[in-house]
């Protein structure tokens, strides 16, 4: 089995890497504004992470598209796609590598694309040229290369666990490269991280000064001032002697001074700040960037609609559904997988119904859908008789009721030619007869009206 088979770049050919605006390749700084870093002001990604509106973005998306089983599907003559297995496709799907299951692919593919703005997965083939397994790469270990002539290799850095012991440079096809927001060049993906930087950037440190606050027993910082003129060794002793006796675990406890010494509070307090409400603005930011609906991760009101599959529709369009077809049309291709057949995400583990909506909606499809299939979104087992759609008949067709309504007529004319005949054992004999006629013309006309 080999990792990169048939593919070492040429070293004939001029290999240059490919630069953002930013100047540099997926740099951990950045400048959140233009001259944001001569004034000090560092989004580092890092630090970010650990904001709670990035962090519960990120793991919400992730996992949410993790727990998506991914499906082989063919497309018949009909142009229907159905569910189907083939050797050369589903035993990679069903487990990408030996080290992670087929969950924690897919959150560790979704993780790298939100954080780096950039996917790398590294193919190996068995001897017949096969895609086996699928390991994603750490991205900022992988860096794309242009030749002269505009072909496109990756140099990766050294991996163990992807087989990739030295620094070696690949050609495309033996990458998957799944990128998000390809804002400056259209091989430089960018994280969502570019745009909330800094609103997460301040998050963390109004959180941090609410914990220096609320650390010091919620008593701000302040001046002591005296009437009158005092040296510098004195200022210093009394600085140390109300830090060491009046901050920390010993704010609040009662200090007497003398010689017209006055405290005055210099910072502002958290409710003065607005600190909530700051706070709360700084996590929308982030969620605005993600395209996550707040209350999804605490932050704001939940919505009044009480519509579980309504509020998970909008949710899956704004913010999922783009990253989950990418990350479908990245597998076709990457998988090399022929015409009319694809990859598809099981959508039923997403867009669940509450009980009492499903159980409706699967009654008004019985008309478009067999018993076994209505079945099989409950998890039930086939039953006899279950894979034909019945229809009620108590609709007919405006040509169907004239003629039924042509041979009551008739009826009728026969019935009085009857009563004039002498006979009345011969008369209500025909009768009988006539009327079932009537109901068996009836129903072949009827037959053939819906056929048509």
């Amino acid at each position: 089995m080999t990792a990169f088979a048939r593919g070492i770049a040429p070293k004939a050919k001029a290999l240059r890497p490919i630069s953002t605006n930013g100047g540099g390749w997926t740099p951990l700084v950045s400048e959140s504004y233009a001259g944001a870093w001569q004034k000090n002001v560092e989004v580092r990604q890092d630090q970010v992470l650990a904001f709670h509106a990035v962090f519960a973005c990120m793991t919400l998306i992730s996992r949410d598209i993790a727990k998506l089983r991914v499906k082989l599907v063919q497309q018949d003559a009909s142009g229907i796609w159905s569910e189907v297995k083939n050797p050369a496709y589903s035993p990679v799907l069903r487990k990408p590598n030996s080290y992670q299951t087929r969950i924690q692919f897919w959150e560790n593919w979704m993780l790298s694309k939100l954080s780096s703005g950039n996917t790398y997965a590294l193919k190996v083939r068995d001897n017949r040229g096969v895609v086996v397994e699928l390991h994603v790469l750490d991205p900022y270990r992988v860096k794309p290369l242009l030749t002269e002539d505009g072909a496109v290799y990756y140099e990766i850095q050294p991996d163990n666990l992807s087989a990739s012991q030295t620094q070696i440079v690949v050609p495309a096809r033996e990458i998957i490269h799944d990128r998000f927001n390809c804002l400056f060049h259209p091989l430089v993906g960018i994280s969502p991280i570019y745009a909330n930087g800094l609103a997460a950037t301040q998050g963390l440190n109004i959180q941090n000064n609410s914990a220096s606050f609320f650390g010091n027993q919620s008593m701000p910082g302040g001046i002591l001032t005296a009437p009158g003129e005092i040296a510098d060794e004195t200022a210093g002793r009394l600085k140390e002697y109300w830090e060491t006796n009046y901050s920390g675990r010993n704010a609040g406890k009662i200090a007497v001074m003398g010689d017209g010494l006055k405290f005055e509070r210099l910072a502002i307090t958290a409710h003065d700040a607005q600190m909530v409400d700051q706070l709360k603005w700084t996590a929308e930011v982030v969620c605005s960037t993600f395209h996550v609906p707040p209350y999804k991760i605490g932050v704001g009101q939940m919505p009044t609609n009480n519509n579980v599959q309504s509020l998970n529709l909008e949710y899956y369009a704004q913010c999922l559904q783009s990253l989950i077809e990418d990350a479908e049309l990245c597998l076709d291709e990457g998988l090399s997988m022929a015409e009319g057949t694809g990859t598809e995400f099981d959508l039923d583990g997403l867009l669940r119904m509450d009980s009492q909506a499903q159980m409706e909606t699967l009654e008004k499809a019985r008309s478009v859908m067999t018993l076994d299939e209505r079945r099989r979104k409950l998890e039930l087992k086939p039953v006899t008789g279950g894979d034909t759609i019945y229809l009620q008949m108590q609709d007919h067709s405006i040509e169907a009721i004239a003629a039924r309504d042509k041979l009551l007529i008739d009826q009728a004319d026969a019935a009085v030619e009857i009563e004039d005949d002498d006979d009345p054992n011969l008369s209500e004999e025909v009768g009988k007869a006539l009327f079932s006629a009537l109901l068996a013309k009836e129903a072949q006309k009827s037959i053939a009206l819906l056929e048509k």
